[in-house]
């Protein structure tokens, strides 16, 4: 006990000695590189061999918090550094190897990912002598058995496999510091919910913690309060907005029309050496758009978020390198993609929340270079484009026959005569090719599962666009210029016929006696709420000419008589007095000078995606049930089928992460199992050296489950060897003797 103290005592003074040191680097060292960061020679040195001289951002945003011990939680793509952003500090907090137990945990979605974060590590780290181990799902458990027993110190696995180790281990993870979640969207995105919050209890709460993402989702929002420690938010990507130089352009079009429209598009307006990024709701939609466009000779790469990795690395390196012009990809599958000198985004189906449409139109018009944003817009879709405009603070522009093609933002209509020559094409290769006929029914009923998942739109725009509906909607100028003047003035008759109301009723018609009396019924009812209408019309027109004498800057057009009434009211300072407003006078005063928290940041900047796989969204749409500990209504888990085991913080997992093949393991090469306090650890060594009856008496007892690792050493090792070797020269020397007696006897 004593010598433990001391121990303790020299790793305290040691732990004291490396602060001041790393203050007085930071203090001396002012350039914004490494050296500013206090970092200890082994950790730099190591930066220095893998070339490194200037930190990324987010590696200069994120490395001082966590030196000085916060939770953090960065929003960072692939590429920008982030793998050298968390390890520089876990070296310096772990610092040299210790035998205690693993002190790091790194939590990563895919293979592919975690052995390249394995090899980063041994490359940076190489001269701290931390000793890293890579724990996977797919090889074998008795390998991992034995890295573990190994006493690592940074343990980098997938959490499925890292959880089953946990629990057929028994393992305790009291020992860990330091934890990372490397792409933590991705670890939810692949239903890896349930493992990550099972080891988030196991792990202590003394720990440090970080969080790397290229999204917020609201469950990961929950679980960063839950499993984080007041953590700092770190975003690199600020522009909430999109560009100036960035034209959106929003058609209305059937939803039967959308494939036409985009092969009109590609085809005849945009050019033919600019990229397009093209996003649907689907891997149904991908799979069928990419075989339209290959029978139509157009190449493209595709992307969806179950396509294999190999296949989805070949189709990006495909379109980055210009050999194919268009990409067709999910809103889940396009997340970590940077392409850098895209041109242009075609929305074919219009995303279900603003913030969706700003993350893919952030693409293009960057760094000074302008671009366009095509969205095709159904009229089930435009209650969302009307909720755009709101998150833009926009009005919406409708098309009229004075507009110009220069005007951003216009929402106007598709001419008849360029869908009927695409859509006769895309009849023709449809009687060509079978495929293409199966793959159009997939994508109807996926889209059916589509609209039944994705979130509602507000209601007051749903009120909007029913009234939207009505109003006067002209053929977009971008495409209205490629028409003659003989198709204009046939666009101009269709559009005539849809708002065309007649005189009269069919009841008023002229035919049998029977319409006659209908008439005079019509008749009847017309003379008695004639004056009513008219009352209304002129009522209506005072206070829209009222409403345009204040300026008031909104869509007459479309606004109802109880708005106008409402807005007329207020401008004459009526006040109902029974009225109770919903916020108070001050509410924006002392909206800033809030305390901000990380909820309230987070909130702010969080994006929920629709799933591009339909088994995904069934899982999505769960029913619900009342948490008796959270007070309200929480998602039904749709996993209920098979066994399952109550775990010591009390939460259900699967029952096949828990068998017998660690105790077989260890009955196969001798070993007993690992004990968890050294205490214990010393008291079996004291009593197996002591041997006799009392060491058997402490070997037998299985219960206690306190057993001491029986490792071999060097000399056990080379003694066995030798008595190896001793036994087979003898059973040569036997094999030989024999051979000579037979041949004696022969020559006999």
């Amino acid at each position: 006990m004593e010598k433990d103290a001391v121990f303790d005592e020299e790793d305290e003074q040691m732990h004291d000695v490396r602060k001041m040191v790393s203050a007085q680097n930071r203090k001396k060292k002012k350039s914004g590189g490494f050296q500013s960061m206090g970092l200890s020679y082994p950790v730099f040195k190591g930066i220095l061999r893998k070339g490194y001289k200037i930190p990324t951002p987010i590696q200069r945003k994120t490395i001082p918090l966590l030196l000085d011990g916060k939770d953090v939680v960065a929003m960072a793509r692939t590429g920008s550094g982030k793998t050298a952003a968390f390890l520089i500090p876990m070296f310096e907090k772990l610092h040299t190897h210790n035998a205690k137990g693993p002190r790091g945990l790194i939590l990563s979605p895919t293979r592919e990912l975690a052995m390249q974060t394995l090899k980063f590590t041994k490359e940076l780290g190489k001269f701290t002598g931390l000793k890293p181990t890579c724990v996977l799902g797919g090889d074998k458990m008795e390998d991992q058995f034995a890295a573990i027993h190994q006493n690592p110190d940074i343990i980098i696995a997938t959490p499925g496999r890292f959880l089953h180790l946990a629990v057929e281990m028994e393992l305790k993870l009291h020992t860990i510091e330091y934890v990372v979640f490397d792409e933590a969207d991705r670890l939810f995105e692949m239903g890896f919910a349930e493992q990550l919050h099972e080891i988030i209890r196991r792990l202590p709460d003394s720990r440090q913690t970080l969080l790397f993402s290229a999204t917020l989702p609201k469950l990961l929002i929950e679980f960063s309060k839950a499993g984080l420690n007041d953590p700092a938010l770190i975003r690199l990507d600020v522009d909430t907005k999109i560009s100036d130089l960035l034209k959106t352009w929003f058609f209305s079009v059937r939803a039967e029309d959308k494939t036409a429209l985009l092969l009109h598009l590609l085809q005849n307006v945009i050019k033919p050496s600019e990229q397009t990024v093209v996003f649907v709701a689907t891997k149904h939609h991908v799979e069928y758009i990419r075989s339209v466009l290959n029978e139509a000779g157009i190449e493209c790469s595709y992307i969806y978020s179950s396509l294999d990795q190999t296949a989805r690395k070949i189709n990006v390196a495909k379109f980055q390198k210009k050999k194919t012009l268009i990409l067709v990809v999910t809103d889940v599958a396009a997340r970590g993609i940077d392409i850098p000198m895209l041109d242009n985004v075609i929305n074919y189906d219009f995303p279900a929340k603003p913030k969706l449409f700003v993350h893919r139109v952030g693409r293009v018009a960057r760094a000074g270079r302008s671009g366009t944003a095509y969205s095709f817009v159904t009229s089930e879709e435009l209650p969302y484009m009307l909720d755009l405009h709101l998150f833009l603070g926009r009005p919406v522009k409708i098309a009229t026959g004075a507009s110009k093609e220069d005007d951003d933002g216009l929402f106007g209509t598709v001419p008849r005569s360029f869908l009927d020559g695409a859509e006769e094409s895309l009849r023709i290769l449809h009687e060509n090719s079978h495929d293409l006929v199966s793959l159009r029914n997939v994508v109807s009923n996926a889209c059916k599962q589509y609209t039944r998942s994705r979130p509602p739109p507000s209601s007051e725009s749903v009120k909007r666009s029913k009234e939207m509906a009505h109003a006067d909607v002209s053929v977009h100028p971008i495409l209205g210029r490629m028409i003659d003047e003989s198709e204009g003035r046939r666009n101009k008759l269709l559009e005539d016929l849809k708002s065309f109301k007649p005189g009269q009723t069919i009841f008023e018609a002229r035919g049998t006696k029977r319409s006659g009396e209908s008439a005079l019924v019509m008749k009847t009812k017309r003379s008695y709420h004639e004056g009513v209408i008219e009352k209304n019309k002129v009522r209506v027109a005072e206070l829209k000419q009222t409403m345009n004498e204040g300026n008031i800057e909104r869509n007459l057009e479309t606004s109802s008589l109880s708005e106008i009434e409402n807005h007329y009211l207020k401008r004459k300072g009526f006040r109902d007095e029974h009225y109770i407003p919903s916020r108070s006078s001050d509410l924006q005063t002392e909206k800033g000078l809030a305390v901000k928290s990380f909820e309230q940041d987070a909130s702010g900047i969080s994006v929920d995606f629709v799933a591009d796989d339909t088994d995904v969204m069934r899982k999505q749409v769960t029913t619900k049930k009342w948490d008796r500990k959270r007070k309200k209504f929480v998602g039904a888990s749709n996993d209920k089928g098979g066994k399952r085991i109550k775990t010591e913080s009390g939460a259900w997992i699967k029952a096949t992460y828990k068998s017998n093949k660690y105790r077989e393991w260890m009955e196969k090469n001798r070993i007993r199992g690992k004990s968890t306090n050294e205490d214990e650890n010393e008291e079996h060594e004291t009593s197996s050296r002591k041997g006799g009856k009392r060491g058997q008496r402490s070997r037998g007892k299985k219960s206690q489950g306190k057993l001491r690792n029986e490792m071999k050493s060097k000399d056990q090792i080379l003694k066995a060897r030798q008595k190896k070797q001793n036994i087979e020269k003898r059973l040569r020397f036997k094999n030989k003797s024999r051979k000579g007696v037979v041949s004696k006897g022969k020559k006999r």
